[in-house]
């Protein structure tokens, strides 16, 4: 039995009915036969302050970095504030970024995709691509998802309806697979 390739899905949102949240069950219903996708809930985890990332951290950045490290790859849905990605999803990272060349970001693949308003989430995605460089992240470049014009495309309780876009999602994840192979996943640290 060959191993599936362990992703890690977050979502930038922490709405009940967020159309990102949404890209990443649709995700799951789409995935290739070889992939695994599991979603984790980042609205737990404290803000970021340098005198909680000493000694004892708070469990909830334990559970988030344990996490990003057992995964293969990530694959983030981001949502577009101000331009720029959420505070939630930038304070996550700022949480898993820590550690220096220990930080289980490094050389860690990264697919990302949105749902937004008439341009989709292009300006958080061009973004978040740069904190994810930063951080030694490897970014899949193309095949690009930016869902506009969203509340056309999902249900009120938040499930992705519009079957083209369903249809390029199952397009990127294949796509996202052969990334994620092309970069094994170093030993785990002890």
């Amino acid at each position: 039995m060959t191993k599936k390739v362990q992703i890690l899905g977050i979502s930038g949102s922490l709405r009940k009915g967020s159309h990102n949240t949404g890209l990443l069950r649709a995700a799951l219903d789409l995935q290739p036969h070889d992939m695994e996708i599991t979603l984790f809930d980042i609205s737990p985890l404290p803000l970021y302050n340098a005198d909680l990332d000493g000694g004892k951290k708070p469990d909830a950045v334990i559970r988030f970095k344990t996490a990003v490290a057992a995964a293969d790859a990530m694959l983030i849905a981001t949502p577009e504030y101000n331009y720029s990605v959420p505070g939630v999803l930038k304070n996550a990272i700022d949480w898993a970024s820590r550690g220096g060349k220990e930080s289980p970001l490094n050389g860690k693949p990264l697919a990302m995709f949105g749902a937004g308003g008439v341009m989709g989430t292009v300006r958080a995605q061009l973004h978040l691509r740069q904190i994810a460089l930063f951080n030694g992240m490897v970014v899949m470049p193309k095949p690009e998802i930016y869902v506009s014009s969203s509340n056309e495309k999902f249900d009120a309780s938040g499930v992705l309806i519009d079957e083209p876009t369903r249809g390029r999602i199952k397009l990127f994840l294949e796509a996202f697979l052969k990334w994620a192979l092309r970069f094994p996943s170093p030993p785990a640290s002890e």
